[in-house]
């Protein structure tokens, strides 16, 4: 799979297939980025999801092209990166093993701790200074630049966090034995049958 087929044949499915798929996969957006070792998945008919009232202003990118981004303020404070898969869901992307331009992410970040660069959802935005001006792009075009992993990975799974509505379900993937996630609870859970 190349760069031009990302959105049309890798996206066009449930975030729920694409969140464990995209874990080693190679996110950067223009000269910064690294290895996506953690993401949760959130569908149309999940609570916690931003598409499950319908579709808004605010959330109107989520309802995009499979293979688009949907970036979001969390809170009022953080940036958040989404990649819009198929009906309305998406694959947020929690965490990165930071590999590209680390100068320029260590100066963004003010720190110089590299498993602290890129290890939450905010923290991996402001990195790779993502912001609402990136709402609703086409993944496969610059600035961003994705590149499939080339091996399956051994992926653990666990609940989301940071919401209140349908937090137990298992959505969340993370590459195992990373030091590059935030302080997290996930097991080896098999993951969904195909």
């Amino acid at each position: 799979m190349n760069q031009k087929e990302l959105n049309h044949e890798f996206f066009n499915m449930s975030s729920l297939y694409v969140a464990p798929d995209l874990i080693g996969w190679t996110f950067n957006v223009g000269s910064t980025g690294g290895i996506i070792v953690e993401t949760e998945a959130y569908t149309r008919s999940d609570p916690a999801s931003h598409s499950f009232r319908g579709k808004t202003l605010s959330n109107s990118s989520m309802f995009g092209i499979p293979g688009s981004s949907y970036v979001y303020r969390s809170y009022g404070l953080h940036w958040c990166m989404n990649f819009v898969c198929a009906d309305a869901s998406a694959v947020l992307i929690r965490a990165l093993h930071p590999l590209s331009d680390l100068p320029t992410m260590m100066q963004r970040r003010g720190t110089q701790n590299i498993k602290a660069l890129c290890s939450g959802p905010g923290k991996l935005s402001q990195a790779l200074n993502i912001n609402k001006m990136l709402d609703g792009q086409c993944l496969k075009d610059l600035p961003f630049f994705l590149v499939p992993r080339t091996q399956t990975p051994p992926i653990e799974t666990g609940r989301r966090i940071g919401i209140t509505k349908a937090a137990e379900y298992l959505w969340r993937f993370k590459l195992a034995d990373t030091a590059f996630v935030g302080e997290i609870n996930l097991s080896k859970t098999p993951l969904l049958d195909k």
